[in-house]
């Protein structure tokens, strides 16, 4: 469509254009690129590249399209042409953050040069594509062979990981997220879905979780627009099945089907969502020629948890079990909380809060869950933004007391630092806390300010004052 040639770059923002650069002008969530078309003109720009409602003007050279944020993706694409030898995705509301960090690791253990990139390089999940692929070139260029990447429905929606060459792709599963974006959960599934029917590779493996009812959707949108293998994990997996799970000290030992053969493997993390995870990893890793099977998946007997994912925080003088975890979905909470109940033998503790200026409907949901699985709830702030704090703690609360099995203990606290500290004083020989909602994340975000906050350091500072 274009010599690459013939320009000096690329951009989409109007503020970075310079001399022979092509400007992509649509639509954004916060602005519209077409409002600055004639400032990038002004500043140089050669190509404007944008949608078929916009008449072309004088000044440089238009490229009306009906789809600009695709063809722009594959320009940046080509542009900044290098990328690892070797790149899988996983998308999916819960996991990939986890699954992504495992296949890294089981990667490294067979000797590959590997990353991740995901939430936890940089917050946003995935990146815009200029700063995707100038991160690919550079991973390239330090001799990363292999890649993984978590892949959201914001980006995969906006196209932002078209002309990654992805070999292989995961799914985890879909629950109540991100709904202040899509209309519904039925445009978030399908914006999910493109990672496999539009985005990966013709004839790359899709790694599917065989226990959820969306993987007969997406498996019917494979058949009939991609080619290339299906795998499934889960419970009813076909190539990557769990046979039993029993729960140990620090994690459990699991029975599993891998490809024909049956394992008795010790797997240090807890909960079987956690298993799931590993499983679509491993899925992801052996979808890949070449690769050493038995080491493979022995390695899942050695992975250790992401950052921020049912992290363990260690030494409360008695003895109680302290995690952070980032759930921050209903169904990310329930799954934690079903995860520990097992491992805990006198109460489980729960202290989570809700965001500010997103999905309201989460609030009730959560609070129901919460309320029905654990023994005791501590709810507090999460981030407020530019919402009352107040309001989004009644809005879990007024739902809670109504929750089948609701806890005996239902408690207030707002200030989270607060929440933490003194919930930690209380805890006992056998008791169980998860800190939830914020997982990896370094600060407190209020309407006009960012206060420096992690659970983790929190929850530590709090037991070497017990």
């Amino acid at each position: 469509m274009i010599d690459l040639s013939s320009i000096n770059g690329l951009t989409q923002d109007s503020r970075e254009v310079r001399d022979g650069f092509l400007f992509a002008a649509f639509k954004g969530e916060k602005s519209d690129g077409r409002d600055y078309i004639q400032s990038a003109i002004d500043a140089g720009a050669a190509i404007i590249l944008t949608d078929d409602s916009v008449t072309p003007i004088s000044g440089a050279d238009f490229i009306n399209s009906a789809n600009p944020r695709k063809d722009f993706a594959h320009l940046v694409a080509k542009f900044y042409s290098g990328q690892p030898d070797t790149i899988v995705a996983v998308t999916g509301t819960n996991g990939k953050t986890s699954i992504v960090n495992f296949v890294e690791q089981i990667w490294r253990s067979l000797g590959y040069n590997a990353a991740s990139i995901g939430t936890l390089q940089g917050g946003m999940t995935t990146a815009d594509p200029i700063s995707l692929h100038k991160n690919l070139q550079k991973l390239k260029a330090e001799g990363i062979t292999h890649l993984a990447m978590e892949a959201s429905s914001h980006g995969l929606h906006q196209h932002r990981l078209d002309g990654v060459n992805i070999q292989a792709a995961g799914f985890t599963n879909l629950s109540r997220d991100h709904l202040d974006y899509h209309a519904d959960m039925d445009e978030y599934l399908t914006a999910k879905s493109r990672l496999f029917t539009e985005v990966m590779q013709d004839g790359a493996t899709a790694i599917l979780n065989a226990d959820i009812p969306e993987t007969k959707t997406i498996t019917q949108q494979i058949k009939r627009q991609a080619t290339g293998d299906i795998w499934t994990y889960g419970r009813a997996g076909q190539n990557l099945k769990i046979l039993s799970l029993t729960p140990t000290a620090h994690g459990q030992l699991c029975e599993l089907k891998i490809l024909n053969d049956t394992y008795r493997l010790n797997i240090n993390l807890v909960g079987e969502f956690q298993i799931l995870n590993a499983l679509c990893a491993l899925g992801l890793v052996l979808s890949q020629n070449k690769v050493d099977t038995e080491k493979a998946i022995h390695a899942l007997e050695n992975l250790s948890g992401a950052r921020g994912r049912l992290e363990l925080v260690n030494g409360h003088p008695s003895g109680a079990a302290i995690f952070v975890d980032y759930a921050h979905t209903p169904d990310a909470l329930k799954n934690v909380l079903t995860a520990l109940r097992p491992h805990t033998k006198n109460r489980l503790i729960c202290l989570f809060g809700c965001g500010g200026d997103r999905d309201k409907g989460k609030r009730p949901e959560m609070g129901k869950i919460a309320s029905s699985l654990a023994d005791a709830v501590i709810v507090t702030d999460d981030n407020p933004r530019s919402e009352d704090p107040s309001s989004i703690r009644r809005a879990i609360l007024d739902a809670a007391p109504h929750a089948p099995s609701a806890s005996n203990t239902l408690t207030e606290i707002g200030n989270r630092r607060d929440a933490i500290h003194q919930t930690i004083k209380t805890l006992t020989q056998g008791d169980t806390l998860v800190i939830a909602g914020k997982g990896h994340e370094q600060g407190q975000i209020f309407a006009d300010h960012t206060d420096p906050f992690d659970d983790v350091t929190v929850a530590l500072n709090a037991i070497k004052q017990l």
